[in-house]
C-alpha cells in the first residue's frame, strides 16, 4: 500500500524504478518495480495525446523496453517512473 502521509518539508518522496516491463492486451503494461511490487499501468488515457497516438498501434506498443529506471518505446517516448507508480494499480 502506498504511503499516503504528507511529505515532510525539505524531503522528497523516492519512488522505486522500473526493473521489468511486459506489454499486455488493452494497452496495459505489467511493471515490476525495484521494491518488488508488480503493478499494472493502463496507457489508454494517453493514446489521444500528441505522439502517444503512435502507441495505439499494437505492434508499436508492444516494443516497450526498460531504459535506465523506466520504460521507453522505439520512437523515444518514455514515462517517468514516479508517474507510472502513482497511476498504476497493484497486480
Amino acid at each position: 500500500m502506498p504511503n499516503t502521509a504528507a511529505p515532510v518539508a525539505g524531503t522528497a518522496t523516492k519512488y522505486p524504478g522500473v526493473s521489468s516491463v511486459k506489454a499486455a492486451d488493452g494497452h496495459r503494461l505489467i511493471l515490476c518495480f525495484g521494491n518488488g511490487e508488480q503493478r499494472v499501468f493502463d496507457v489508454t488515457p494517453l493514446l489521444s495525446v500528441g505522439r502517444f497516438r503512435e502507441l495505439a498501434v499494437p505492434e508499436v506498443f508492444r516494443k516497450v523496453r526498460i531504459a535506465y529506471d523506466t520504460v521507453e518505446w522505439e520512437n523515444g517516448l518514455d514515462l517517468d517512473p514516479e508517474y507510472l507508480y502513482e497511476r498504476s494499480q497493484p497486480a
